[in-house]
């Protein structure tokens, strides 16, 4: 394999077909030739008189490189460049999410064109809530539906373990559960620790959770357009201390309902969820759809 292409050469080197010069876009996802990493655009810094692009992987592990030479967009070699500056009337507000590139999911992966997605699958993917449900669906449906994953709320997971066995997972038949708070310790990590104890459980049902009370949290706060989420003081419903702090209307079940579309609206790809959360969402996906 010839590398002549990447990178500057000598004025005695046979003339080369120039490499595409593409401006870091937050979302566009890279390949760094040299260590193979794969990557969506999080955030183009500049740091010691150069910039630097951090690239975040499917399980939320994030390098930085260099911009320059090295970079492989779409299976091609590119020159990778610094932003393109915007005017102040076309400038994103702040805490305005990412837009999806073309040709991607919003979860990062390619879109396959022509696609109808496919008859349901017996198995399942549950999760705690309704907002769970949304947020999993927005970012992950269209992968979810290429492989007829369906995803279900559980409301609450107090009954997993009869839930579960209702279901009679097996071969062709499992579970994929994602649970609100699963630290150690908690009441989550022994109800899930319990339901795992049902016959037929074992390899045909995965419990992962992430560490937030609630999926909320799930987003990232400069997202939103904040330094980090507010404090709900103990003994607060947690979704209405968000919302009063805010300044948004939180005294009714529809003022919460209302709060999470503004929230969820802010959400257009996987780079705008926290790490903790994707990781396990693709864990999830991955159980159900290995072969």
């Amino acid at each position: 394999m010839s590398y002549d292409n990447w990178g500057p050469r000598t004025l005695s080197a046979p003339a080369k077909r120039a490499l595409p010069e593409v401006p870091a876009e937050p979302g566009m996802v890279l390949e760094d030739v040299q260590s193979g990493w794969v990557g969506a655009v999080v955030r183009i810094e500049k740091s010691g008189g150069m910039h630097i692009v951090a690239l975040e992987d499917r399980h939320g592990r994030t390098k930085s490189f260099r911009l320059g030479f090295g970079f492989l967009l779409d299976g091609q070699p590119v020159k990778l460049l610094p932003p393109v500056p915007r005017s102040a009337s076309a400038s994103a507000a702040p805490g305005t999410a990412a837009a999806v590139p073309a040709g991607r999911t919003a979860s990062g992966s390619v879109k396959v064109a022509g696609q109808r997605a496919q008859v349901a699958k017996a198995s399942r993917i549950w999760v705690e809530g309704k907002h769970d449900a949304e947020l999993v669906e927005k970012v992950w449906g269209d992968d979810l539906r290429v492989e007829g994953i369906v995803v279900e709320p559980l409301h609450g997971v107090d009954d997993l373990k009869a839930a579960i066995a209702d279901f009679s997972p097996g071969p062709g038949r499992k579970l994929g559960i994602l649970v609100d708070h699963l630290v150690r310790d908690s009441k989550e990590s022994r109800i899930a620790a319990d339901a795992m104890t049902l016959p037929g459980a074992a390899g045909n049902v995965l419990i992962v959770g992430h560490p937030y009370v609630d999926v909320w949290q799930a987003i990232r706060p400069k997202t939103l357009g904040i330094e980090r989420w507010p404090e709900v003081p103990r003994g607060t419903d947690w979704k209405t201390g968000i919302l009063k702090a805010f300044g948004w209307p939180h005294a009714t079940a529809e003022d919460v309902g209302l709060g999470w579309q503004k929230l969820l609206g802010a959400v257009r790809s996987y780079a705008d969820l926290e790490a903790s959360l994707l990781g396990r969402v693709e864990e999830v996906i991955d159980f159900l759809t290995a072969p």
